[in-house]
């Protein structure tokens, strides 16, 4: 390993069940020409299927913990407020003016930023890149989300006693199924794309009226409820949250579309809030038995009234529910790819000829930079640690 590139350590995830990795081979030569050497944690690729050999077959260095964690850039799936307590094992690594990044969830885990903060390293939560054009390429929540609406039909196709497509057979005809998609962001789009493929006929809904293309576009027909959602999303292009009273009208009518339907797939989320409540107990009563409903809102309280966190409930009436809260690591190889070149095109926004050059007024390091020299500097997290101590 050159000694004179900065170098970049990737650790093995510790979150309990999670199996994706920051870096995967294919973008250490990247990395290599923007001056960057790579040291890997030993077996930290494994569980998506990413040998030790394969890693040092493309220039890394493989080491131990402590090594990994005296590199000049720390690159994580999940540091800091996302593994809020196997984390805290390796707070005491970081050093000053170390380069952090990974996905944090600091809005609902602001303490663990401001814990980090006081090691006076410069961290970047992946989760909060900015919407833009120029940072498509290292849209961590975008691609991940694409897994999650994929593994979520599977998982409804698999315990579903029905099949999704129509087949004519010489017993008759079967028809297809009913399929229900709950918010058009990117996990809902591939939902709709991976129920339709499998052959079912498909609806969806978004909050947001501006959605009403990209669900057509897919083929899935789009639900319009009755309700004035007024402006229901947010600067950054997410969902905003909204009033009880406009909760309250969307459930009633929502509980009239899933009467009807085989599989409903939920993805409708708030940042740094609770998951709103779309589809209430009383709902999930009215379907049909046999019916399924894979929340994918799990990890922020659900967006079904009935959904427990990482549990299968069957309700008395025969409908299934699943609250899977990290589908993503579920699919650990093709995650870990999209996530790897999510944080190598970012490294290289940060990295110039091996050097680290980190412009602060850049529109992506402004909106990513939680920490620096000791403080807090993201003004949503800021608030976020204010309303906690209020709270």
């Amino acid at each position: 390993m050159e000694t004179d590139r900065l170098l970049v350590g990737v650790p093995r995830e510790t979150f309990p069940g999670e199996t994706r990795v920051a870096l995967v081979p294919a973008v250490l030569p990247q990395l290599a020409k923007a001056g960057m050497g790579v040291i890997v944690e030993s077996k930290a690729g494994v569980a998506a299927g990413f040998a030790d050999e394969q890693y040092a077959a493309h220039g890394a260095e493989i080491g131990n913990r402590e090594r990994v964690f005296r590199a000049d850039i720390v690159a994580q799936v999940r540091t800091c407020g996302a593994n809020p307590e196997l984390g805290r094992d390796d707070i005491h690594r970081f050093k000053p003016n170390q380069v952090i990044v990974g996905m944090a969830d600091p809005l609902v885990c602001p303490a663990g930023i401001r814990q980090a903060a006081e090691y006076k390293v410069t961290g970047f939560a992946m989760d909060f890149m900015p919407r833009i054009t120029r940072a498509q390429g290292m849209d961590v929540l975008s691609s991940q989300a694409t897994v999650i609406g994929y593994k979520a039909v599977l998982m409804a196709a698999d315990r579903l006693p029905k099949m999704f497509p129509m087949m004519t057979t010489a017993a008759g005809t079967v028809p297809p199924a009913q399929v229900f998609i709950v918010g058009a962001g990117v996990a809902g789009l591939t939902a709709i794309a991976t129920a339709r493929r499998l052959g079912g006929v498909v609806q969806a809904y978004d909050v947001r009226p501006a959605a009403q293309d990209d669900i057509e576009s897919l083929g899935a027909r789009c639900v319009l409820l009755a309700l004035q959602p007024g402006d229901a999303e947010d600067q950054s292009g997410y969902a905003r949250e909204l009033g009880e009273a406009f909760y309250a009208r969307q459930q009633e009518l929502m509980a009239q579309v899933v009467a009807g339907v085989d599989v409903v797939i939920t993805t409708a989320l708030i940042p740094g809030k609770k998951a709103p409540v779309l589809i209430t107990e009383q709902a999930v009563k009215g379907m049909q038995s046999g019916s399924v409903i894979v929340d994918c809102a799990a990890e922020r309280g659900g967006n079904c009234e009935v959904t427990r966190a990482n549990h299968r409930t069957v309700t008395d009436n025969g409908v299934t529910v699943f609250g899977p809260t990290n589908l993503a690591a579920s699919v650990p190889h093709e995650a870990s790819m999209m996530y790897a070149k999510n944080v190598s095109s970012f490294l290289q926004l940060l990295v110039k000829d091996g050097k680290l050059e980190i412009d602060f007024e850049d529109e992506i390091v402004a909106g990513t930079l939680v920490t620096r020299d000791g403080e807090v500097v993201h003004k949503r997290v800021i608030e976020a640690l204010s309303e906690v101590q209020d709270g």
